[in-house]
């Protein structure tokens, strides 16, 4: 374990971590961004997920990284919710067309399953829970949603996952032709985290 560290957060993904520490920044503004680390720096074995909703599986995740570091955890879960299908693929979003993580597969078909669905109809929406859990048991949820409309082929070459396929209310651009800053403003994982930031000050002792 390293020294110093206050608060693990359960990925691998070393721009996800700085992106919590860039938005703890405004509500801890003594916090060492070293003393936030993600799981592979603590050496953390990554759960099954096998949660039911996104809530679900943000908080196993926590409450897993929690029991093995002893520190507070924050964890995520997300994905995309598509209206006419009854919010599928919702928590199946990263393995739709079978194999995990397959994000081209997982896109192609999707928009395949909704070929003959018209405009009006093609309202969809990314969902996040992001969940604090400390070692004695405290746990807080926070969810956030990212509204729009599905377009009929990919644009953009931004972004990951379905973000070439969604246009969020307000914008002609997809999540893929705006600017990192720009999804990252509005995005669904973004609006959770920010909400969750004064709860992880709190435990912190920063607020």
């Amino acid at each position: 374990m390293p020294t110093g560290v206050r608060l693990v957060l359960a990925t691998h993904n070393a721009h996800k971590v700085g992106e919590l520490r860039a938005i703890l920044a405004p509500v801890l503004p003594g916090l060492d961004p070293a003393t936030v680390v993600g799981a592979r720096d603590v050496g953390a074995p990554e759960p099954v997920e096998d949660g039911v909703t996104f809530a679900a599986n943000a908080l196993l995740k926590a409450r897993a990284l929690a029991a093995f570091t002893g520190l507070p955890a924050v964890a995520d879960d997300s994905g995309l919710a598509v209206d006419v299908l009854g919010g599928a693929p919702g928590i199946f979003s990263a393995r739709w067309a079978g194999r995990h993580g397959d994000d081209a597969a997982n896109l192609a078909l999707l928009l395949a399953q909704l070929a003959d669905v018209p405009d009006e109809h093609r309202g969809a929406r990314f969902v996040c829970a992001a969940a604090l859990v400390t070692p004695d048991g405290f746990e807080h949820v926070e969810t956030g949603a990212l509204v729009g409309t599905l377009t009929h082929a990919p644009r953009g070459t931004g972004g990951f996952g379905y973000d070439p396929a969604l246009v969020p209310l307000g914008e002609t651009r997809t999540c893929a032709e705006l600017t990192p800053d720009e999804k990252n403003a509005i995005s669904h994982r973004g609006q959770a985290f920010r909400a969750l930031a004064p709860v992880v000050a709190r435990v912190l002792g920063g607020a």
